[in-house]
């Protein structure tokens, strides 16, 4: 079955030929409304099933993070005999108390300058023509509509040297 129907024609009021007729008809269409909670409907509660997922993980990430923050700082902090007299004999070295942060640091400094040569490495030369032109450019192109409200959103486009540089430089 085809949509509309052929015997209904729709109202001029809602055909829509381009962006920003679709902008001016939903802001001249919205009702305002004052959302208070008195005014909520009940199908509104209805659907709030309790909490996301999301917010779940991350109450239990963020305990979690902060009991192995005070484990860690207790196991790293009390002295061995203290903790042979509270009966714990099976510990880490505290060697690795302060190994591992260390290490972590330094993994992440040597990453962060990997990940910058890379990208120094990746990087065009500025004398190359790939700095201005590539296979994804695109030229700009002009548009002239009959009136102002059937004016489309125009195309993603390169902007070009020439244009760049009277915006930055002026005309010297």
């Amino acid at each position: 079955m085809e949509w509309p129907p052929p015997s209904t024609s729709p109202s001029p009021s809602l055909v829509v030929r381009s962006p920003r007729q679709t902008v001016s008809l939903i802001r001249n269409r919205r009702p305002h409304r004052d959302w208070a909670p008195s005014s909520r409907s009940p199908s509104f509660a209805a659907r709030d099933h309790g909490p996301k997922p999301s917010e779940v993980y991350g109450f239990v990430g963020s305990i979690t993070t902060v009991i192995a923050t005070a484990v860690y700082l207790a196991w790293a902090y009390t002295p061995e005999p203290v903790l042979r007299s509270l009966g714990i004999t099976y510990y880490p070295s505290k060697y690795w108390a302060l190994a591992v942060p260390s290490f972590v640091v330094v993994t992440v400094v040597l990453s962060m300058g990997i990940y910058m040569g890379l990208n120094f490495a990746a990087t065009p030369l500025p004398t190359s023509f790939s700095t201005i032109f590539d296979e994804k450019s695109r030229e700009h192109t002009a548009f002239f509509p009959a009136t102002e409200d059937e004016r489309p959103i125009e195309p993603i486009s390169d902007i070009g040297i020439d244009r760049i540089n009277t915006l930055m430089f002026g005309d010297r």
